[in-house]
């Protein structure tokens, strides 16, 4: 069935070491699993791996921050800073990465697909 969403799982949650991220296969796309551990908790984000500047598939191995007051991943290419909810880029509004839906069921994170 088109159009129907497809969830791809990708690790259990605690497989994350917190305040990193782990690249996996979703779809044709090769998507940066963040797990963010803080006082108010914790939650899962997920955005296309690939660095807008450089090209290279490296925003998983990016260091989490909070960044005028925004959640961010720094690529580790160039040190752009990427917001985790929006995709957007703080230093370069030219520059974007897309955003996926991710969600923790049972332990378990699951990415959903570009349909």
């Amino acid at each position: 069935m088109s159009g129907v969403p497809r969830w791809t799982y990708v690790c259990r949650v605690d497989e994350i070491v917190p305040n990193t991220g782990v690249c996996a296969k979703v779809g044709g796309d090769q998507v940066a699993v963040f797990r963010v551990v803080g006082a108010d908790g914790e939650q899962v984000y997920a955005l296309a791996n690939r660095d807008p500047k450089s090209g290279a598939n490296v925003l998983s191995r990016g260091l989490i921050g909070d960044l005028q007051d925004e959640l961010v991943v720094a690529s580790p290419v160039y040190k752009q800073h990427y917001n985790l909810q929006t995709g957007r880029c703080l230093e370069d509004e030219a520059l974007n990465v897309d955003v996926f839906t991710v969600r923790v069921h049972e332990g378990l994170v699951l990415v959903r697909e570009r349909v």
